[in-house]
């Protein structure tokens, strides 16, 4: 049996902390005032307060005295689930300074044995390669590459063309092939940037710590959809989780 539903001002901050985290408010954004926030979600203004207090308890909000409520400057980069979220809202996955680079698309007839594994090809199949770099202003925060079904080129063409994708490549696959991404499954790691880490992210040390998602899109039948792998540089990763321990 499922519990009660969150109290309003908790449904509030909920929605406001998503925002923040998919990127569509931004480090120095102002937020509506107290007034305003209880006459947008019809509300009480006591409602609205107490949504606002605990964005500004948790760290995503700070005040202003005499000029407003601002997005804290989190240091928050992007996981798959907060652009996901933003794509949803949007209709983009990258925003603000936010840019993407794709620095090759093509076929590779003998992918790499985990991601024929991540991806559940039959034996001796090929797969569609795209790599990116995504910088936010002059920095490059991530370099990443997603792995498809060479298959998908008959349908999705763009996946081999270095044109971005405003929508994401798995919003793009979903409206040529009809299926539909269902859930996701990440897995973080720790190591070492090696040689080609740091000629993508414009790294001076090979033994600098980088993190490594593995990030996997799978549709209702439990197939995958895409294999994709994001290396982010030192000190450029932070993620927020909030979960109930009752």
């Amino acid at each position: 049996m499922s519990g009660p539903p969150p109290a309003k001002f908790r449904r509030i901050a909920d929605d406001f902390r998503t925002r923040i985290l998919s990127g569509e408010l931004r480090a120095g954004d102002e937020v509506p005032s107290e007034r305003a926030l209880a006459a947008q979600y019809e509300v009480s203004r006591p409602t609205a307060t107490k949504a606002l207090a605990l964005l500004r308890t948790e760290g995503f909000l700070h005040s202003v005295q005499g000029s407003g409520t601002f997005v804290s400057d989190l240091n928050v980069h992007r996981r798959p689930v907060d652009r996901y979220a933003r794509a949803k809202r949007a209709g983009r996955i990258y925003s603000g300074n936010e840019r993407a680079e794709i620095v090759s698309a093509e076929v590779i007839e003998h992918p790499p044995e985990h991601v024929a594994r991540g991806l559940a090809l039959p034996d001796g199949s090929a797969a569609i390669r795209r790599r990116r770099i995504t910088w936010d202003g002059d920095e490059r925060i991530e370099a990443s590459t997603s792995w498809f079904s060479a298959e998908l080129a008959a349908q999705a063409p763009r996946l081999l063309s270095t044109e971005r994708i405003r929508t994401g490549t798995v919003g793009y696959v979903e409206e040529q092939t009809g299926r539909v991404a269902r859930y996701a499954r990440d897995r973080m790691t720790a190591r070492a940037a090696g040689e080609e880490d740091c000629a993508a992210l414009g790294l001076a040390d090979v033994n600098a710590p980088v993190l490594l998602v593995e990030h996997i899109v799978y549709d209702g039948t439990d197939s995958p959809i895409e294999f994709a792998e994001a290396v982010y540089p030192p000190g450029s990763f932070t993620a927020e989780h909030r979960y109930e321990l009752s």
